[in-house]
């Protein structure tokens, strides 16, 4: 049974606009990107440990929702394609994870064409988006897990999610 929803991507494709639609559409418990907090507290550049922690604090902030339905604005994709991207390096813990992430799906987003400037980005290039969009997909493709690509506009892609989520509950 799906009691994760799950908003994933690469950087600056609307995930956490459509995870807070989606939550406050369906009145359900939003998972926060903890990542996001975490950085703009950090008064040095980030390393490896500090990717790791918040991989395990996302984890934490997620599995606080039992088995109640909820919307995740990312999960452990991120960590898996940062850490992949960053470090060249995969972590069994992580893999251990998505490969038992039968009760989420994810509604993948596709790049935007519009980058939004924000300082924490890493991947302006369109290219090296749509790149890491690729991996997303070959990621949540090796795992076998559940997903949906979201396309288009704003309005378009609320309108896909939520006919994907209907179909669920």
């Amino acid at each position: 049974m799906i009691n994760r929803i799950v908003i994933t991507g690469p950087e600056s494709s609307g995930k956490t606009t459509l995870a807070k639609h989606l939550s406050a559409r369906y009145n359900v418990t939003l998972v926060k990107e903890y990542a996001r907090d975490y950085l703009e507290n950090l008064s040095k550049p980030y390393t490896f440990d500090d990717v790791i922690l918040m991989a395990e604090e996302q984890l934490r902030h997620e599995l606080k929702c039992n088995n109640n339905l909820s919307v995740c604005d990312t999960d452990l994709t991120v960590f898996y394609v940062w850490i992949k991207e960053k470090y060249n390096k995969e972590i069994d813990w992580i893999n251990q994870h998505l490969s038992s992430a039968k009760n989420k799906i994810y509604l993948l987003c596709e790049v935007l064409e519009n980058w939004e400037e924000d300082p924490l980005r890493e991947h302006p290039s369109i290219e090296d988006r749509k790149r890491l969009f690729n991996e997303y997909k070959r990621l949540l493709e090796k795992y076998n897990l559940k997903f949906q690509i979201i396309s288009g506009d704003l309005k378009t892609r609320q309108k896909k999610c939520e006919e994907i989520i209907e179909k669920l509950i």
